[in-house]
């Protein structure tokens, strides 16, 4: 069963239902929007942006860059997603590319696999041209495999080596079902409250540590979180946590 999941037809098949369902999220949920004055003026500096969000929430994230993000002005280059170069990440690649996002494909080195090429190296070179030119770059660092809600050193690393800034971004609904994943994948409902929060961007200045700019936004996607939560009127929780478990 798993090879035909995950064969060619099939992906686009899958992706194009993940992006009707996000389309249908998008459309019928109210939102309510907090820190996009900020996050717009991070956008139109045109040094590029980092932006951050959990794994999980991957299913509401194309929400703040179908109605916000991509009409802001001074953006100088495309905006992009970084998603898994496994097979799991390709419905998700033929999904964002009907939103008007590219992909930039690669993970992390699996420890198991030393021998086996993840395509990270060239994904974080591929990412860093793209900040420098000025570009928005989505990234979830706590995929493609967790630890669930703790940021990695890969969105770090990027900015440092760009120069470009991070931004956390949270999002949260009223209605959803988290699933039994290594994530507690979230699966939003349409007709919801919905909310979109962006926090202070961490910005990678000369002499900082990377694990001091982890901890920044570790703390600043924590608190964008919990705010977003909050808004919704959903139970305060650190992601990774129940919301609803699947049946």
């Amino acid at each position: 069963m798993k090879p035909l999941l995950r064969s060619a037809p099939v992906s686009r098949v899958i992706g194009l239902l993940v992006w009707g369902w996000m389309v249908l999220i998008n459309r019928t949920t109210r939102w309510s929007v907090e820190g996009d004055e900020t996050a717009r003026a991070a956008f139109s500096a045109g040094n590029g942006v980092v932006v951050a969000a959990w794994h999980s929430r991957i299913m509401l994230l194309p929400a703040g860059w179908v109605r916000m993000m991509r009409h802001w002005p001074g953006r100088r280059a495309p905006g992009a997603m970084l998603i898994s170069l496994s097979p799991d990440g390709e419905p998700v690649n033929h999904a964002i590319a009907h939103l008007g996002l590219q992909s930039i494909r690669g993970s992390k080195t699996n420890k198991k696999k030393r021998d086996k090429n993840k395509g990270g190296a060239r994904a974080i070179a591929e990412a860093v041209q793209l900040l420098r030119a000025g570009g928005a770059l989505c990234i979830t660092p706590d995929g493609p495999r967790g630890p669930a809600g703790e940021v990695s050193l890969g969105a770090v690393l990027m900015a440092q080596r760009s120069g470009a800034p991070l931004l956390p971004y949270a999002l949260s609904v009223s209605h959803a079902r988290r699933l039994k994943t290594w994530d507690r994948f979230i699966l939003p409902f349409p007709f919801a409250r919905g909310a979109i929060v962006f926090g202070p961007p961490v910005h990678p200045a000369a002499g900082k540590r990377p694990q001091d700019l982890q901890a920044e936004l570790q703390a600043g996607l924590d608190e964008a979180t919990r705010r977003a939560d909050t808004l919704v009127a959903a139970p305060a929780r650190r992601d990774g946590r129940r919301l609803r478990d699947a049946a």
